[in-house]
């Protein structure tokens, strides 16, 4: 629903309330959708992916009204959803890394099918899934890995190569460090996982940041030192829509 997201976040009011905001969405129905349940599922998805932290939707309404990269928004709104929807996180975290780890790329349906039906035999779902819904359940996960550029192909689905915009990087790597200060650490959570991302890469995006002066980052021995242009996750996205 990345083309819902945006139009959202156009008709997005930053000083009006997140109730006042989607009450208005409804009246207006912003996203030009024949039903008013649906317009309310998907204001509830975009409510539990974009609008539980207040920082996050303003910087995301900041950088889908400028001139930001479309491609760098996208990867920074896979983020919030994987981080907001524990299945999408943990099907690429669990499923795909270790495939891609083995140099796989093709993706078979049916083995995604038995990874989803082992995780309900081993009690990780909320209840028990049936074989219709452990399918359905499954397309609509492979679906939402190709719209975010993590899958390719319509059919025939394979891990799309390796791409995070450096800007995308910039920004989630600010708001991770909100949440966990201390730079070699940051280096090495788990959520860098949803990109593919080892060790290196993510130094090597690091130091790309840090020439696009995006970010300030210094290692000196075991001392590793990084900085940002801007206080807030808002004002670092309006830094960067500025660029």
């Amino acid at each position: 629903m990345i083309g819902d997201t945006k139009t959202l976040l156009a008709h997005w009011d930053i000083a009006a309330s997140v109730a006042e905001n989607i009450d208005r969405v409804q009246r207006e129905n912003v996203f030009g959708k024949a039903s008013r349940s649906r317009v309310q599922d998907i204001l509830a998805i975009f409510r539990q992916r974009y609008l539980i932290e207040a920082a996050v939707t303003k910087a995301l309404v900041t950088l889908g009204r400028g001139t930001f990269s479309a491609a760098a928004l996208d990867k920074i709104l896979y983020f919030h959803s994987a981080r907001a929807d524990q299945l999408l996180y943990d099907a690429v975290a669990e499923i795909l890394v270790p495939q891609y780890a083995q140099g796989l790329v093709d993706i078979n349906p049916l083995n995604f099918q038995r990874s989803l039906s082992k995780w309900v035999t081993e009690g990780k779902t909320a209840g028990h899934w049936s074989e219709s819904t452990i399918e359905r359940i499954s397309r609509g996960l492979l679906a939402a890995l190709r719209d975010f550029g993590v899958l390719q192909g319509v059919i025939n689905k394979k891990i799309a190569p390796l791409f995070l915009p450096v800007e995308a990087f910039a920004y989630i790597m600010f708001y991770l460090k909100q949440h966990q200060p201390s730079g070699a650490k940051l280096i090495e959570l788990a959520d860098w996982k949803l990109f593919l991302l080892e060790r290196n890469d993510v130094e090597r995006l690091l130091f790309e940041a840090h020439q696009h002066e995006l970010l300030e980052y210094h290692v000196a021995g075991s001392v590793t030192r990084l900085t940002f242009p801007a206080g807030t996750l808002p004002e670092y996205a309006n830094a960067l829509a500025q660029r």
